[in-house]
């Protein structure tokens, strides 16, 4: 099949062969969209995710709220108020710790505590001795009897 026009001109049949060999393609996609599409199998798929602990908190109120539950695998339980935590392992083992909050404290609050352990150990100190020597007595004044007195009286001249 030239792309020159010239050769189709002198070679009609070769025209009408292309002409056959393009409705013979167009027939076979004409057959194949007609065909019935065959439905893909439906498939079923089903996941099982493993369950996994470390995502959620767990709370608990007691020790036998702990000792109920099943666990997969080391599993925290922790006290409404935050202070209690239970970790329970696979073997059905029972760990208990107490929690403390630590806050942190930047210098101005560490020099606040300082000056009130200060305010706190003089208190202590001043309550701690005796209250006699705090004690302010009136001092008395008095007079010598050995010093006499004299006026001075002025005259008129």
């Amino acid at each position: 099949m030239n792309t020159y026009p010239y050769f189709n001109v002198l070679s009609p049949q070769s025209n009408v062969d292309r002409i056959n060999e393009q409705i013979n393609s167009l027939e076979n996609m004409k057959k194949q969209i007609q065909q019935p599409v065959s439905q893909p199998t439906n498939l079923t798929q089903n996941f099982q995710i493993a369950p996994t602990n470390r995502e959620v908190i767990r709370y608990a109120n007691s020790m036998e709220e702990v000792q109920r539950d099943m666990v997969i695998g080391d599993t925290p339980y922790f006290s409404k108020d935050m202070t209690v935590v239970w970790i329970k392992n696979t073997k059905g083992e029972i760990k208990t710790y107490e929690l403390q909050e630590v806050v942190i404290k930047d210098e101005k609050d560490m020099q606040i505590e300082v000056l009130k352990a200060r305010i706190d150990e003089l208190e202590r100190k001043i309550e701690n001795e005796p209250s006699d020597e705090y004690v302010v007595e009136p001092i008395e004044v008095e007079k010598p009897s050995s010093v006499s007195t004299v006026r001075k009286v002025k005259r008129k001249q």
